[in-house]
């Protein structure tokens, strides 16, 4: 992942002013945007820090809009009135949650449908809801934007499937490049005519031809949709992936391959849709949508595969933000609100990343970033019980919707927060996810975690100023320097979390007095 950093004046970095605070930032505190789709209909509510969002409210209902569209040119008449319910639903909700309005956006099915204007009219005079309908190359850009949200300064091909289509967009240096769609989505691959090998060449000539008008995209594939989700899902299940969350989820060309060949060699998809969590009606189009990236990763060949879970949503939340508030880190805003909302000093993690700083100077600006995260993070648990504190901590961590985080990055992340309060990892439920991260990393986590579980005991006011670390990795020496305000806040305990930390660190360690 790239970050970009806007040098704005007064912006002390990635701990500069919090845009949350911002007035533009706080008038996207809670936006509504429903997204319907040629499968599903889906309301999303975002809520809290405008730059990395909650989710507030997340309901889909599967109406499949687009079935059967091919033979009919009509929208699916059953789903056609389950989707005006539950935009009659989502009208009610969004009343309910004070929302002034919500922003609805319609895709393939309602785009190509003859009917499509009458379904539109409809919802408008039974829920005054504005139906936007979207063409595919505004659906590519959306989508496009929603990754963006996620990785900043991203670069590589976004690819969304839906029920009835398919897009690509290029995005490089947090901009949207070309842009095409297609008819490939798995809907619509029902109805192609001369069976398998029919729709073969088929998905094989649609794909060649995006290649064309793309050109070469050797980068990294970003893959948004409920499909891909849901192959992603299987992949996680052939492998035994110890780490169920989708976003950031990678998969190389190798592994796609191999994850076709098994979804069509598996006798019971209704099994292995079990065995997954994938719903019916979604499990019946992933031998579809996996022919076709099987073929998509076949023929742009690129150097990596990521899952993301933002898509159109996000960037109709992404499309209003101004773009100071689109060039700043995802992660680090989501950690700050998280402190501001719930830890015991909100402010203290800044100084607390001072502190420790000295011990981590040497460290890539991407393990800076996280040891920042971190340190917003370390005390956000605190009302959970004290015997199950790390572990609500590290799940915490691993679990959460945080944008901007590798697998390996939440591991290492909730590690730290792990040692935070306790000095082994030994003994959890979560010990299979360690190995996700080399021993190197592990270790590494284990000193940030007990740099902070020591560094927590001497302030009790974020503006104190106690002391200061050097460290001297050659010689393997740990020098804390106290100010006089600072030494009886040196009691037995605090002495016994600094040796435990000059014990991961593998140094000696002195402590001295500052006269002033």
């Amino acid at each position: 992942m790239n970050v970009s950093v806007s040098p704005e004046s007064g912006d002390g970095g990635l701990f500069g002013r919090p845009l949350f605070d911002d007035p533009s930032a706080r008038a996207l505190s809670r936006v509504g945007v429903v997204d319907v789709g040629s499968n599903s209909v889906r309301l999303v509510v975002f809520d809290g820090a405008a730059r990395s969002p909650a989710y507030f409210y997340n309901e889909k209902i599967m109406c499949a809009l687009g079935a059967g569209m091919s033979d009919t040119g009509h929208l699916n008449p059953q789903g056609r009135v389950r989707a005006l319910e539950a935009l009659r639903r989502f009208q009610r909700l969004a009343e309910g949650m004070g929302l002034s309005d919500l922003s609805v956006v319609a895709t393939a099915a309602v785009r190509d449908a003859t009917d499509g204007p009458d379904f539109c009219a409809d919802v408008l005079r039974e829920t005054g809801l504005y139906v936007s309908v979207i063409d595919g190359r505004e659906e590519a850009r959306l989508s496009a934007q929603g990754v963006l949200l996620g990785w900043p300064g991203s670069y590589g091909l976004v690819c969304d499937i839906g029920g009835s289509s398919m897009e690509l967009a290029e995005i490089s240096d947090g901009i949207v490049g070309r842009r095409v769609t297609s008819d490939l989505g798995p809907l619509k691959l029902q109805t192609v005519k001369g069976g398998k090998k029919g729709r073969r060449n088929h998905i094989k000539a649609v794909i060649e031809r995006l290649q064309s008008e793309m050109g070469p995209q050797r980068d990294r594939l970003f893959l948004v949709g409920g499909s891909w989700r849901a192959i992603a899902r299987v992949d996680m299940h052939r492998r035994g992936y110890p780490l169920n969350v989708l976003h950031e989820y990678r998969m190389s060309p190798q592994s796609v391959q191999r994850t076709a060949k098994y979804i069509k060699e598996h006798d019971d998809h209704d099994a292995l849709r079990g065995e997954c969590g994938i719903s019916s009606a979604r499990m019946t189009l992933v031998p579809l949508a996996v022919e076709v990236l099987a073929r998509l990763v076949k023929t742009f060949r690129p150097k990596d595969i990521a899952v993301s879970s933002y898509g159109i949503r996000e960037g109709m939340l992404y499309e209003q933000m101004p773009q100071r508030l689109r060039d700043r880190d995802p992660l680090i805003e989501a950690c700050r609100f998280a402190e501001a909302k719930d830890a015991r000093m909100p402010g203290f993690g800044k100084l607390l990343n001072q502190f420790i700083e000295p011990i981590f100077k040497s460290a890539p600006l991407a393990r800076k970033r996280l040891i920042k995260a971190a340190c917003l993070l370390h005390d956000v648990s605190w009302r959970a019980h004290p015997d199950y504190r790390a572990e609500v901590c590290f799940d915490n961590a691993t679990r959460a919707n945080l944008g901007g985080l590798k697998h390996s990055e939440r591991i290492f992340l909730g590690l730290a927060l792990l040692h935070r309060y306790t000095n082994k990892r030994e003994g959890t439920h979560f010990e299979e996810l360690y190995d996700l991260i080399d021993e190197k990393m592990q270790r590494d986590a284990e000193i940030l975690g007990k740099a902070m579980r020591f560094g927590a005991m001497l302030w009790m006011e974020k503006d104190a100023e106690r002391g200061e670390f050097r460290w001297f990795p050659k010689k393997r020496e740990l020098e804390l320097h106290l100010s006089p305000d600072a030494m009886p806040l040196f009691g037995e305990v605090a002495e016994a979390r600094l040796n435990s930390l000059a014990s991961s660190l593998n140094a000696s360690v002195t402590v001295k007095k500052r006269r002033h």
